[in-house]
């Protein structure tokens, strides 16, 4: 269904969600145990949009108590089996239901995560909404897809090999994208039997509470999906749970850090873990040759380096570009950004391209890199100005290895420029970091691509275009960019699962 202009504001005015009122709609208190209940201390927290400044709603600042209430909620409902022990056709079928329910409440998903975070309502409403009800419904229909084996042990008894459920799954969040992140893991999670504790992001919040309450429309029962918003001390409580059993988590090296050490300390609970990045576009001067293929080199190159304002793990945000094309694809990128087409402005229109970063914060630290690059030397082409939280599209040349922009993950609009002769010194180039989790590939040459693909290190590599693919192909990181799984396609039930041998003796 079309969505138009209208249609968007008046969902606002249904919503109020540029006033101080919470919306019928949108609830702010955790969800814990099917209800939704204000957090045991009574505190709350405001959510802001970023493009206005202006409060979204007040949402539960929750705490250790409350993650307790929610794990026990959620360890009752596993240990009982109302969601584990259900046909697997009926569980199928509730979250099928699940993903009825996002499509038909796709526009005010997606006005709300606008609203809330700042991403362009166009990629909300078109893309990224659509395919969280996608990634749904993927999982549900891979429930009896995945199953154990009879080893071939010697002799008499059967070795048999069984997955199943770990139990209470606790689900950290990041704040970009924050519905399609969830629906990563909680898909694989509800599948495979799990109940899930939730904590999405205090900047971004609301989406999930939403989820929250379509599942019971759907048919969860009760305590399978629990959502404590709240600040870093409920993830911490969540990650050092002697009652989680695992932790999913996608964000920043760092947090991922601290919850592997939590998880060391408490019950050496499992963690599968998405992490930064600093993703190389590797482009080859043979992309020349062809005008519609050099146009879809620029495409993905500004696509990869800027949507979504940067804000995203898997950004293209350093272009390693042969000498030969160096020039020809600067000037395309340059041209693209002061064309006009690409807007960046207010993310409620539709044909704005990019928002603002996601809190005035952001906006600074990554100005703080934009200046730091100019005091490194590197030499700003275009781009480098901010306008409340809005960052313009910035490119650097002339970047050395060692600089900063380089090196860390800027999570803005700020594409680096290194220039490579070789292919030896492409791959070297590309290597160059503590990341690991994307990489992109433009070469007329098959052979080439195959080898610069498989020496690039990696989680993802696409070649003459930029994709992490679908809800059909793993996602994740090498190096520092990951630990242990992979979001995304069937291989992702094994973060959800553990094997179990049964052995069984055949008496004749």
């Amino acid at each position: 269904m079309a969505h138009s202009q209208s249609d968007v504001f008046s969902m606002l005015s249904q919503l109020e969600l540029d006033g101080s009122k919470i919306s019928t709609k949108v609830d702010g208190r955790a969800f814990i145990n099917g209800e939704f209940v204000k957090a045991k201390s009574g505190e709350w927290f405001t959510s802001s949009n970023p493009n206005t400044g202006k409060d979204v709603a007040r949402v539960a600042s929750c705490d250790v108590a409350d993650v307790d209430a929610a794990v026990t909620a959620a360890r009752t409902a596993f240990t009982e089996g109302v969601w584990k022990n259900m046909q697997n056709s009926d569980r199928r079928d509730v979250m099928q239901k699940l993903a009825d329910l996002i499509v038909e409440n796709v526009l005010e998903l997606s006005v709300i995560e606008t609203v809330e975070c700042g991403t362009s309502l166009g990629d909300n409403l078109h893309g990224i909404i659509p395919a969280c009800a996608q990634f749904l419904r993927y999982h549900a229909e891979a429930i009896n897809k995945v199953y154990g084996k009879v080893a071939p042990a010697s002799g008499g008894p059967l070795g048999l090999v069984v997955r199943e459920a770990l139990g209470v799954c606790g689900l950290i969040l990041p704040w970009n994208c924050p519905l399609f992140a969830l629906v990563n893991k909680l898909g694989p999670a509800l599948a495979t039997g799990n109940s899930v504790v939730l904590k999405p992001s205090e900047m971004t919040s609301l989406t999930a509470l939403k989820l929250a309450k379509l599942s019971l429309e759907a048919g969860v029962p009760p305590g399978v999906i629990n959502v404590v918003p709240g600040y870093g001390k409920v993830g911490a409580a969540i990650s050092s749970h002697m009652d989680v059993d695992m932790i999913g988590f996608t964000g920043s090296t760092l947090t991922g850090r601290r919850i592997l050490k939590a998880s060391a300390d408490s019950n050496m609970k499992k963690c599968a873990l998405e992490l930064g990045g600093k993703s190389p576009i590797i482009v080859f001067d043979d992309c020349s040759e062809d005008d519609e293929g050099f146009d879809n080199v620029v495409m993905n190159v500004f696509a990869a380096a800027f949507s979504n304002q940067g804000q995203n793990c898997m950004c293209g945000s350093r272009l390693l570009v042969q000498r030969g094309i160096k020039d020809r694809l600067v000037k395309r990128l340059i041209e693209n950004i002061k064309s006009g087409e690409f807007k960046t402005g207010d993310p409620l229109h539709l044909d704005t391209f990019n928002g603002p970063m996601i809190s005035a914060q952001h906006a600074s630290k990554v100005m703080g890199f934009v200046e730091q690059g100019k005091a490194e030397g590197a030499k700003l082409l275009v781009g480098g100005e901010r306008s409340g939280n809005h960052v313009s599209m910035t490119i650097f040349d002339e970047v050395d290895p060692s600089m900063t922009i380089h090196n860390e993950e800027i999570f803005g609009p700020v594409l680096s420029i290194l220039t490579f002769d070789t292919e030896k010194e492409a791959i070297e180039l590309a290597n160059a970091t503590k990341y690991g989790l994307f990489a992109s590939v433009f070469t007329l040459n098959i052979n080439r691509a195959h080898r610069v693909s498989r020496q690039v290190v990696a989680g993802t590599v696409s070649i003459n275009c930029y994709s992490e693919g679908d809800e059909s192909v793993p996602f994740g990181g090498h190096k520092q960019s990951g630990f242990s799984g992979c979001d995304k396609s069937i291989m992702a039930f094994d973060n959800y699962q553990q094997v179990k041998t049964v052995w069984l003796d055949v008496v004749d």
